[in-house]
Formats: C-alpha cells, structure tokens, sequence
C-alpha cells in the first residue's frame, strides 16, 4: 500500500496505489475518508482506515494520468535533518564519524513534490544532491524511554533529496547549516508514502544519477545511527509531530565530495530508494 497526493500544488487529493487480490497496482481516492494525507490523520489511525476501506471495497478507483504527484504529507511542522550519517560521506566531507546524531533544520516551505522542477539559488555556486530516507512520524514523540519505543510512532517512510547549497551551508553559514538547506523547494519528497509495517528501514539499497550518470549507490544497513535510534535521540530535546519528516541523511557520491561538479540549469538528477520509489528533478535557475 502507498499513500499518494495527486494533483496541482496547493490542491492535492489524498489517495492510496494498492495492488490487491489480482495483484494489479490500481489508485483509489481517499477524499471520502480524509480531506488530505497529513499529522491527523496519520495520528487518528488513518493509516488503518484505509486499510479497512480496501479490504471492504469502498473506495472509487481514479485515472492518474496527466496528474502531478505531490509530496505525499501535507505540509509538515517541521523537517528535521541528520547530518554526515554514513560513515563514507563524513569520510568525503573530510570528517570522521559523528559520536553522537549532528541535526540541523529545513523549513516546511522547502518540501517539493518529487518531480517538480527544482531551482537553484540565485548566487549559488555548489548546489548539491543527497538521496535520504525520510521517516514520517505517526504520533507525538516526546521523551521516549528508549529506542524500542520508536515504532510506534514512525508512521511510514520516503524518499527524500535533501538538496544543499555548500557555500551557503558551510562558507557563509556563521556555524549553521540551514542557510545551506533551506531554498525553495529543496526537500523533494515521494512519490510514495509507505507505511512502516512494511518496510526494513535498515535494509534500502539508495541510489542516485546525475544526467543518467550514478553518483550514490549504498544501504541504509551503512547508517552510523539507525532509525530507532534516532527518533529516540530527537524525542529527548524537541517533540516530534505527527506528520513531521525525519531525514536520515546520505552515503557517500555527493558533489562535495570533489569527485563530481556542482549542478547547474538544465542537470537532471533521479534519486530512489528500494521499494518507496525513484524522483526526477529538472533544474532551472532561480
């Protein structure tokens, strides 16, 4: 089961892409459950609902073409980030290994349906790509007791390009890295919103092209701190919100590696992960 937003920006319909008995991947609309896939509904047990709802037949099916896809939470109150990950990109950025979780913020203005157009900043010189797992929390997350209990509030996980500006983030930061994360648009996420009961969060193969050509090629398995962990560290300094999106951060194969250029108008870059789907992001200047 995959929970989708269709349609313009700003008017997106709720609906579900189920496979079925027949094994046929079809779309239905959830209008008639929800006005949007966001926070409550996620907390309000909507992910059951739908579930009911297939089971039972209920649910219109709908044609999707022609329709943009959206990311696949409504707005969320907060994109919280994981920086340096994976122990191979901390390697890249000249770093060793953080000892405990490096977080730094994104604006909720920054989400993206995962193939619009992206722009890169006016005056940016080194806007980078980095394919992520972003976990989408089902229910408040305060305080944990321990890693355990975070499951139970991890609603479902996505795919995420967590797009950087370097000279932002790093030369003109002042210390902090949002500068760097947080132009319009530069949290793509989708297509798909899956729910956690099943997927292996530690187990993704991520992958990323430039121009068709690979750039980032790992597993969730090379994460420094898993998942679990990680709801459970965030959970102790600030409270998670249903429908907030945890980004998990990336492997190694990004541009500030000095491996690879930075982008520019015109570069493409497609990023999946295994089994939440695969972006397409056409650049444009700003």
């Amino acid at each position: 089961m995959k929970l989708v937003r269709l349609g313009a920006a700003g008017a997106e319909r709720p609906a579900v892409v189920d496979a079925g008995t027949d094994g046929v991947e079809k779309t239905y609309d959830l209008s008639t459950l929800t006005p949007d896939i966001s926070g409550e509904f996620l907390a309000g047990g909507g992910i059951d609902a739908v579930r009911e709802a297939l089971r039972r037949g209920q649910l219109q099916q709908v044609e999707t073409d022609g329709l943009r896809v959206g990311a696949p939470i409504a707005r969320p109150s907060a994109v919280i980030c994981v920086g340096m990950n994976y122990a191979a990109h901390a390697a890249e950025s000249g770093s060793l290994p953080p000892e405990v979780p490096i977080i730094f913020l994104k604006t909720p203005n920054t989400v993206a349906g995962p193939d619009d157009t992206a722009y890169i900043p006016r005056h940016s010189t080194k806007t980078d790509w980095e394919v992520e797992l972003g976990v989408v929390i089902g229910r408040r997350a305060s305080y944990l007791d321990s890693p355990a209990d975070s499951a139970a509030h991890i609603a479902g996980y996505l795919v995420a390009n967590d797009l950087s500006e370097r000279s932002f983030q790093i030369e003109e930061s002042g210390g902090q890295w949002s500068k760097g994360k947080c132009s319009p648009g530069f949290s793509p996420l989708g297509p798909w919103l899956v729910p956690a009961d099943e997927v292996d969060p530690g187990r993704l193969r991520l992958r990323s092209w430039v121009n068709g050509e690979s750039r980032q090629d790992s597993s969730t398995a090379d994460m420094v701190f898993p998942v679990d962990f990680l709801v459970h560290h965030l959970s102790q300094y600030l409270t998670l919100e249903p429908g907030d999106v945890v980004l998990t951060g990336t492997p190694q194969g990004v541009a500030l590696s000095g491996k690879f250029p930075y982008l520019k108008a015109g570069d493409v870059v497609e990023v999946e992960i295994e089994g939440l789907g695969r972006q397409r992001q056409v650049f444009a200047q700003s």
